[in-house]
């Protein structure tokens, strides 16, 4: 008979059979109730996920849309046929990734370490395709291709690159496009850009980038556990990808060759605008650069090359150069004189050469016996600084000087659709205080009245000066941007219209007397010679801007034409620069007399030049105004 021990012992031997038989149950329940969920209830849920899995989604770029000149005829940028290849890291095995990189670095012709700054170890667990090469030939695509199963995680796809012809000066208005940037990406992300676009970094193509870029297509392919294809599978889509739109500039291509022409192997910019519109027509910078070089992947000797180069190509010095303005800013004297009735137009001042105020002389650019006594027409064609120091100092004074200057659009940008764009500089005494902790003296205001001191502007702002005497009152933003065509059809899906941005309060009978006074410059002054054209009557002012060299001067020539016509809408304004940098010739006023008689005779530049009878000319020796 069992002891009342063993009898204790047996059934807590039970006791644990019994829990664990519970235990086993309940986990049994939990896993079928778990199956039941997963397989039941959410089954479509997961199946969707184990599709997904052995799905791969490529990108398939859009190409991106042509731009054109105003007549829409031929394309300045293009799109040609190209391949991209492309590494996703986590495909391939991290202890091999040398000797990938290796195996296609010797395929691509290219070095292994260009593969290594793109794909650093910190991105071996990523899962999306990293591009490592542009521009590829078609035949190393087919090598890689006879090797890919070799090569894990190698992949390419057809990536159009931009194509930029024979820019050359059209260069800084077209701009390149480039791979986004991490910071480029942090800032534009919400708006749709990923890792690895091709973006717009200069001119039309950053501006314009959302405009130019498309949408981009998606391919879906279900494939093995080797990441091969399987074909003829229902779950295999593909979204075409949509192009960019179209655009069409303002610039008319003959033009711009024939300012290209005229400015040369200076450095320097020009700009023609049609003052009625704002249209700009030709804006030309020299030096400038070739786009192009960044289809290549290995560009970063030629790009480091041009920006370590002094004359700074990259520079659009249209836009992104201050100048002092010199004798042109007379334009603005010549306003807020007449309109202030500061000093009678027809009273005479006696221009000895030079004159004596405070402890220098201040000489005028013709020396002793001076001009002679001149009334204000007279001393805007002759352009005599003394008789602007005088009614600038003693009469108009500092403060309506700036007020006309900013009245003209001058200290602020125009708001050409083109990025960084400067604003120029409009001084005034308290910026002066504030700056220096000195006073405004009268040999400041002297030298604004001349265009010289702190002033400065940018060529497009003395276009726009221009065209406000041109408009008698009125200022048109500038712009490049004409319309915007549907990339199939070429219908017009937007035009731009003529944007008002600012009309003077000043008497328009006080602008047709700055006209004449301009047009006095051409037929009886400072430009006679150089300006002496038949074809059409041109009104401008002449500069000489002082940058402290002895041998050598800025110089400037702004203008419109045809002076006297009723309607703006067939005039033309041309305002150009030649930097003190170049050897001293003087030739802003004949590069410009090049271009009126290029437009408004139709003819090409060598024509002009010949019907100028300018195809001999030597350089101009010694300073003018």
């Amino acid at each position: 008979m069992p002891s009342h021990d063993e009898e204790n012992t047996v059934d807590r031997s039970e006791k644990r059979v019994w829990i664990l038989r519970i235990l086993f149950t309940v986990i049994f329940v939990l896993y079928a109730v778990r199956l039941f969920s997963m397989q039941i209830l959410s089954g479509e849920l997961y199946r969707s996920r184990a599709q997904n899995i052995a799905r791969r989604i490529t990108v398939i770029p859009a190409q991106r849309g042509e731009i054109f000149d105003r007549a829409f005829n031929q394309p300045l940028v293009l799109n040609t046929d190209s391949f991209a290849v492309s590494i996703t890291p986590a495909e391939a095995p991290p202890d091999g990734m040398e000797g990938l990189f290796s195996r296609v670095a010797a395929i691509l012709e290219i070095d292994r370490e260009q593969i290594e700054r793109k794909i650093p170890p910190r991105y071996y667990y990523l899962y999306q395709p990293i591009e490592i090469a542009v521009n590829v030939d078609f035949s190393l695509i087919a090598a890689l291709a006879e090797n890919a199963n070799t090569l894990p995680g190698v992949s390419w796809q057809s990536k159009p690159m931009r194509n930029y012809g024979d820019s050359r000066s059209l260069s800084h208005i077209l701009g390149y496009v480039g791979d986004i940037t991490r910071d480029e990406l942090t800032m534009l992300y919400n708006r749709g850009y990923q890792q690895g676009d091709t973006i717009g970094k200069a001119g039309i193509e950053r501006q314009y980038d959302e405009i130019l870029r498309g949408k981009k297509g998606l391919e879906t392919r279900t494939v093995d556990v080797r990441g091969r294809r399987i074909a003829g599978n229902s779950n295999n889509t593909r979204e075409a990808p949509e192009m960019g739109k179209n655009l069409v500039l303002t610039i008319d291509r003959s033009i711009q060759t024939l300012a290209e022409k005229a400015l040369g192997p200076r450095i320097g910019a020009a700009v023609v605008m049609r003052p009625a519109t704002g249209e700009i027509l030709a804006m030309v910078s020299y030096p400038w650069y070739d786009p192009n070089i960044f289809n290549r992947g290995d560009s970063g000797a030629e790009y480091q090359d041009l920006l370590n180069n002094p004359n700074k190509p990259f520079l659009n010095r249209a836009i992104q150069s201050n100048y002092p303005p010199a004798s042109t800013f007379k334009i603005v004297m010549t306003t807020g004189i007449l309109a202030e009735n500061a000093f009678p137009p027809e009273q005479l001042v006696d221009c000895l050469g030079e004159i004596s105020y405070g402890d220098r002389q201040w000489r005028c650019h013709i020396r002793r016996p001076g001009h002679g006594r001149l009334n204000l027409h007279q001393a805007m064609a002759q352009s005599c600084d003394i008789y602007y120091w005088t009614v600038g100092r003693d009469h108009l004074g500092v403060e309506r000087i700036v007020s006309y200057a900013r009245d003209y659009g001058l200290g602020e940008a125009t708001g050409l659709d083109l990025p960084g764009e400067i604003s120029g500089f409009i001084p005034t005494p308290q910026w002066k205080d504030r700056r220096y902790h000195d006073r405004w003296q009268g040999g400041d205001t002297m030298n604004m009245s001349i265009g010289q001191g702190y002033t400065l502007v940018t060529p497009i702002q003395m276009a726009n000066m221009v065209a406000m005497v041109a408009n008698e009152g009125k200022i048109y933003r500038p712009h490049l941007l004409k319309e915007v065509r549907d990339p199939v059809s070429g219908a017009i899906e937007r035009s731009v219209l003529p944007e008002l941005i600012h009309e003077s309060s000043v008497d328009k009978k006080i602008f047709e007397a700055v006209k004449r006074d301009m047009r006095g410059v051409i037929s009886e002054g400072t430009a006679r010679f150089p300006l002496n054209i038949k074809t059409v009557e041109i009104a401008g002012k002449t500069g000489t801007g002082e940058v402290g060299l002895q041998d050598r001067w800025h110089s400037w020539f702004a203008a419109f034409a045809p002076y006297g016509s009723e309607s703006s809408e067939d005039q033309i304004v041309v305002s150009l620069i030649v930097e003190a940098v170049n050897a001293w010739e003087w030739w802003a006023p004949y590069a410009s007399a090049i271009i009126f008689q290029g437009i408004f005779a139709n003819q090409t530049y060598e024509e002009a030049v010949a019907a100028l009878g300018l195809q001999y000319l030597m350089p101009v020796q010694g300073r003018r105004e």
